[in-house]
């Protein structure tokens, strides 16, 4: 009860803050090198190479970004050796609090986002993809509402603030998720109170018009639902699969509760909860649907249609996804036709596509059937599914449940990784990215660790310590001379 009465609380700030929130759009921040940085205390930089290797080598590693930290761990990712840790992605940290606390607003939600989403802590590093040369790190930070560019070689070798050469600040209060376009020039970033995605350039070019377009640049976005969270090109770039999950951190937890009389409650509370498939030429909402009234249609009433991570068949035609407080995870066939035929509902203006049904439902262990809702991680009983590059086996990060699972995408038999299959801490899995050689990486949030497991023959690989709280792990690549320097 103590902790609803306090989610309940914080909603109640929150609904205030959103009504009174004054947005000022696009905010292009290039730091003040003379003011903003102590150059007495941050060391010369040295020369990233003696020859041996060039700009042309690149290292495939993976990125590990340590949430409550603000900290990276890089990893090799066919060798699984760790390369280096504690790489500071928050340099600019006292400035960023100085600004916060100097405006009433943003210091409101940054304790809201401490106490809601960052179960007591600040959240300083939630994704990071590289630009393609391998040059620079892409950090979106919800704490501080921002996305930045940082100089890999320069972080690296302890430059500080020098090392962030872009800054963008969200139109709303706090980042999250973001995708990278599959020939590495776009970047989407969820802007998580503002209800929109918004995209920016990873490179410097000249756009169709003849204008120069910088790294860094805000170019388009497109709408959401409440909460923006995880977006996902396809392998073409020209589709983007896009989910909301509402406000996490409010009560309405039990959508199966006395739905006629209470949902319409939960509904506002919670927000709108949209899937959407998004044309990346023009960003046209090509279509939406409430995952719950589909899953409902389908004969499964009562579960919440809040979309966590999601993974894609290779050939478009499946979406795997995960739902608030479900132990497993669902399969949607795009090209199935709607179950009734029929138009039932309408998301803002859009109503229900004529195509796509719930094919699957696929529970996995419920090991802590007598902890509440309120409990799990942001509403999350999984958070974290990706697909092998064969296209063959889903990974399952079973949140609350201390497990991993490796899924078979015909039959849905699984295998379990836990403490007690492995001998390691698998604590509070919190994200699964595919990597090279069907591996899949899972970020053990609650053990400072990362886990590789082969998906091909079931078997653990490595397990890594980490900093404090991994959550994102991304696929990335640098430089084998800025390598050589650490």
């Amino acid at each position: 009860m103590g902790r609803t009465v306090g989610r309940t609380l914080l909603w109640i700030l929150a609904a205030g803050l959103l009504l009174s929130a004054c947005n000022d759009g696009d905010s292009d921040v290039q730091l003040d090198r003379a003011a903003g940085s102590d150059s007495a205390q941050s060391p010369d930089v040295a020369d990233p190479g003696d020859g041996s290797a060039s700009d042309a080598d690149l290292r495939s590693v993976m990125w590990v970004g340590n949430n409550w930290d603000g900290t990276a761990t890089v990893v090799d990712a066919n060798t699984l050796d760790v390369l280096k840790t504690g790489i500071d992605l928050i340099p600019d940290k006292d400035q960023e609090l100085a600004d916060i606390f100097a405006n009433p607003v943003d210091l409101a939600f940054y304790y809201l986002i401490r106490f809601g989403p960052g179960e007591g802590h600040d959240q300083y590093v939630d994704d990071m993809f590289t630009t393609e040369d391998g040059r620079y790190l892409a950090v979106s930070r919800p704490s501080f509402a921002d996305v930045v560019w940082i100089d890999i070689a320069k972080v690296t070798q302890g430059a500080g603030v020098d090392a962030i050469v872009r800054e963008q600040d969200m139109d709303g209060q706090r980042t999250d998720h973001m995708a990278l376009s599959p020939d590495g020039r776009r970047l989407l970033v969820s802007d998580s109170t503002s209800r929109q995605v918004i995209e920016f350039s990873m490179v410097d070019e000249t756009g169709p018009d003849g204008s120069a377009i910088k790294m860094g640049d805000r170019l388009r976005s497109f709408v959401s639902g409440e909460t923006p969270h995880e977006s996902n090109f396809n392998r073409a770039g020209e589709t983007i699969y896009h989910a909301s999950i509402g406000r996490v951190y409010t009560p309405g937890d039990y959508p199966d509760v006395l739905p006629e009389l209470l949902g319409p409650a939960q509904e506002a509370i919670k927000g709108d909860r949209w899937f959407q498939i998004v044309r990346n030429e023009d960003f046209e909402i090509l279509a939406r649907w409430n995952m719950g009234l589909e899953l409902e249609e389908s004969g499964y009433a009562g579960m919440s249609p809040a979309v966590r991570p999601m993974a894609i068949s290779h050939d478009e035609r499946y979406i795997y996804y995960q739902v608030s407080y479900f132990h497993g995870l669902i399969e949607f066939d795009t090209q199935a036709p709607d179950v009734n035929g029929q138009q039932d509902y309408v998301n803002e203006g859009l109503a229900e596509p004529d195509f796509g049904a719930v094919s699957r439902v696929v529970p996995l262990p419920n090991l802590v059937p007598n902890v509440p809702r309120e409990e799990y991680v942001n509403d999350s009983a999984h958070h974290g599914l990706s697909l092998n590059e064969s296209g063959d086996t889903l990974c399952v990060a079973g949140t609350v449940d201390d497990y991993v699972a490796l899924v078979d995408r015909q039959t849905m038999a699984y295998s379990l990784f836990n403490t007690a299959s492995t001998g390691n801490d698998y604590l509070k899995p919190y994200w699964t990215t595919e990597g090279p050689n069907d591996t899949c990486w899972i970020s053990l949030s609650g053990a400072d660790a990362v886990a590789v497991l082969d998906t091909r023959r079931h078997e653990e690989l490595a397990f890594l310590p980490v900093g404090n709280h991994p959550q994102r792990v991304r696929l990335g690549q640098i430089p084998e001379r800025v390598i050589m320097n650490w």
